[in-house]
């Protein structure tokens, strides 16, 4: 068997777990009947381990299965990495076998293995993924939640989300109707349900910043973990915060005042754009904002147009208000 970067014919895919003695079967008996047929018992012994760690958790979590070898100096340093990973996203739906094709060469067999490390992500009795050429944390770490996110596989004793979606949808419906705190109570109680989902953290952080409570939103936003952080949801909630944040202590009065007297007090339209935004005027501000940006579209290292996009994060990108508003600034910026 050689290991990859020598020369070796080309490594076939592997077999669909759905054939041969692996095959799925509504009668878990007949399986293995069918799958130790004719074998040696040190071979039936493996297929009912294969069947034990792989096949039987593979149901309901994702089994990264890591074909190594002792002789081979890349799969120990890819073992390592695995080993790694796996633990980090273990919380997650991850698990992590080992089969050391010198010692097993059965289901080296059975999965065609030619070449080492060879590994695959294994979820429902299938081959989902091959994540050889994967060989970085990062990268591991990427397509795991690619994986984890595409099938669904939500960590064991977690709260289904189809039960948590319409909850999450009653929230922000409650919170577009203008009831803030009846939309921080619904949050408070899915958080309950799932209190590490990006979504419902987002959700209750746009609801506290939306009842005023400004100081509650920021802790818990600060309190979240550096992957939490980089979440859309969270993005979005922090965009709606800096929003809630941005009202100046000037009076608006003396701002139109001194806008009426100098319309290209650029300063004082922005600080009345930031006014309007932290009082829930989006229009008013998107207006202004874009004024400025008609006016000198760099005036202040472009903070009028960062201040716009932030204001359409805090909406939302996908809400039809923030296209909308997307394509006004476009038309200005390419005309």
């Amino acid at each position: 068997m050689a290991e990859r970067g020598a020369a070796r014919p080309r490594r076939h895919a592997c077999r669909p777990l759905g054939s041969g003695p692996y095959a799925r079967r509504n009668d878990e008996e007949s399986v293995a009947t069918v799958a130790t047929l004719g074998l040696s018992e040190a071979e039936r012994e493996s297929i009912e381990r294969f069947e034990q760690d792989v096949i039987h958790p593979a149901m309901t979590v994702l089994v990264v299965l890591d074909f190594w070898s002792e002789r081979s100096g890349l799969s120990k340093q890819l073992s390592l990495i695995l080993d790694k990973v796996a633990a980090e996203y273990a919380a997650k739906g991850v698990k992590l076998v080992k089969i050391d094709v010198d010692n097993d060469k059965l289901l080296a067999a059975q999965f065609r293995i030619q070449s080492i490390p060879t590994v695959y992500a294994i979820y429902q009795g299938q081959p989902v993924a091959d994540l050889t050429n994967t060989r970085t944390e990062a990268q591991l770490g990427k397509v795991l939640d690619q994986l984890l996110a595409q099938l669904k596989i939500e960590p064991e004793g977690a709260t289904p989300q189809a039960e948590i979606e319409p909850l999450v949808a009653m929230g922000e419906q409650v919170l577009a109707d203008g009831d803030a705190e009846r939309g921080v109570n619904i949050f408070r109680q899915v958080q309950e349900m799932a209190p590490d989902d990006p979504v419902v953290i987002g959700g209750l952080a746009r609801a506290l910043v939306a009842a005023g409570e400004t100081a509650e939103a920021r802790a818990l936003l600060d309190g979240l973990s550096e992957e939490q952080a980089k979440k859309p949801e969270i993005a979005r909630a922090k965009a709606a915060l800096e929003v809630a944040s941005a009202a100046p202590t000037a009076d608006t009065g003396a701002l139109k005042a001194r806008l009426a007297g100098n319309p290209d007090d650029h300063q004082a339209r922005f600080e009345l754009a930031s006014a309007k935004m932290a009082g829930g005027d989006r229009d008013g501000a998107a207006d202004a904002l874009l004024e400025i940006v008609r006016r000198d579209r760099e005036w202040d290292g472009g903070a009028a147009r960062q201040r716009f996009l932030q204001l359409l994060e805090a909406q939302g990108l996908e809400d039809p208000w923030s296209s909308a508003q997307r394509r006004r600034l476009s038309a200005l910026l390419f005309t």
